[in-house]
């Protein structure tokens, strides 16, 4: 049985996660920093072609690649929350569901959906529940553009 601590770490986490989906689909890349992530995390969107790396570096990326002229529109639908609580830190691997509108000319656009998993370590802060690590795992791609690798 899960006591109330647990279950309250459970709920913020649960609300950590849905605040990544939100910050990045409202390209608020910046807020992650102090909102979202450790200092120290390590964050690796390979599975997709995505950055490896640090927060600096994965700020840096998103910043360049999720620019409003390239993805005007985007969903991150998480689901399937797992998350293992033990003590200052957990685990969690989190399904998301993810439509991209990708611009292809000044006239196209494509959306293609992705589905992939978060596996994530998290954090008990000063400052509430962080992400110390994420990791994606690609799970589909569905109508990517032909010229996207996945």
């Amino acid at each position: 049985m899960l006591t109330q601590q647990e279950i309250s770490d459970r709920f913020e986490i649960q609300d950590l996660v849905f605040h990544y989906a939100d910050l990045i689909d409202q390209k608020r890349i910046e807020e992650l920093r102090d909102a979202v992530f450790t200092a120290d995390a390590h964050i690796d969107y390979s599975a997709v072609g995505g950055s490896v790396g640090d927060l600096d570096a994965t700020l840096e990326f998103l910043k360049s690649s999720l620019t409003d002229a390239l993805f005007p529109n985007s969903q991150h639908l998480n689901a399937n929350l797992q998350i293992q609580v033990d003590g200052d830190s957990a685990t969690g691997r989190i399904m998301c569901f993810n439509p991209m509108e990708m611009t292809l000319s000044d006239t196209e656009s494509q959306t293609y959906f992705l589905g992939i998993w978060y596996v994530d370590e998290y954090r008990r802060t000063e400052n509430g529940w962080r992400i110390c690590s994420r990791r994606e795992e690609k799970s589909w791609v569905f109508n990517a553009p032909e010229f996207m690798n996945f």
